[in-house]
């Protein structure tokens, strides 16, 4: 049995010394990944220098920093192995910088009225030529453009495969989640959706609700319990192929 896992969060540059990350630890992939390795599975495990790591035998580590590399490197590793399961639960990041520019910047080119804003603001931006930007402002604008969802090109590449996706949302209803949570399942052809709110989340402590392609829901507390559940599911699914 051999398992992809993507733990932690990307973390996209804006200058050479800057970026934008997210709180992600790749605390619940660490525990997924120790989990399956106790059941026997081979596993490449895509993660960031800053999460924190698995330990256990038979774990390959794929180390990346942005979501363009996780991009890269999934579809390498897609390509060239066959998965029984892939389980995204790295957080990546939405939106990567795509320029930015100073507030008299942004005022002259606004003033000018340019039919493409963002495209007038990207060409100012790329007037400079330093690799870190200079903190003798009192305002920066960061223009962000959106990233591609990485989880939309695990069944495109492998179909046969067993994906299991994550939903995280802040401080909703609990049929909100679910109801996000389902798009999701069928908006990217998902065998599972483990769905949490971070409000809930403390520490060991994690309310996890795995919802699968019939509208089943199971739910764990702790990150031990989604990685138990998530194994048992992905295993039970597999033997009835």
């Amino acid at each position: 049995m051999k398992i992809l896992i993507t733990a932690g969060g990307t973390s996209e540059k804006i200058d050479d010394v800057r970026s934008i990350t997210n709180h992600s630890t790749g605390r619940l992939g660490k525990a997924i990944a120790e989990r399956f390795a106790k059941s026997g599975a081979t596993i490449d495990y895509v993660t960031t220098q800053q999460a924190v790591l698995p330990q256990a035998e038979a774990i390959t580590f794929h180390m990346i920093e942005s979501t363009a590399d996780l991009a890269h490197t999934i579809t390498d590793l897609l390509t060239k192995n066959n998965y029984t399961a892939v389980i995204h639960s790295m957080a990546v990041s939405d939106f990567t910088p795509e320029s930015s520019v100073t507030l008299a910047e942004l005022e002259q080119v606004t003033a000018q009225q340019p039919a493409d804003l963002a495209q007038a603001l990207a060409t100012q931006a790329k007037r400079r030529t330093e690799k870190k930007i200079s903190s003798d402002t009192d305002h920066l604008v960061l223009i962000l453009k959106k990233n591609p969802k990485i989880i939309a090109l695990i069944k495109e590449l492998q179909p046969a495969t067993i994906l299991v996706g994550f939903k995280l949302l802040v401080d909703v209803p609990l049929v909100k989640l679910l109801d996000v949570a389902h798009q999701s399942l069928v908006k990217n052809q998902a065998d599972f959706i483990l769905a949490n709110d971070l409000a809930q989340i403390s520490g060991e402590h994690h309310p996890g609700f795995l919802l699968n392609r019939d509208n089943q829901v199971k739910k764990a507390q702790t990150k031990t319990e989604i990685a138990d559940l998530i194994a048992q599911e992905v295993l039970a699914l597999e033997e009835k192929k």
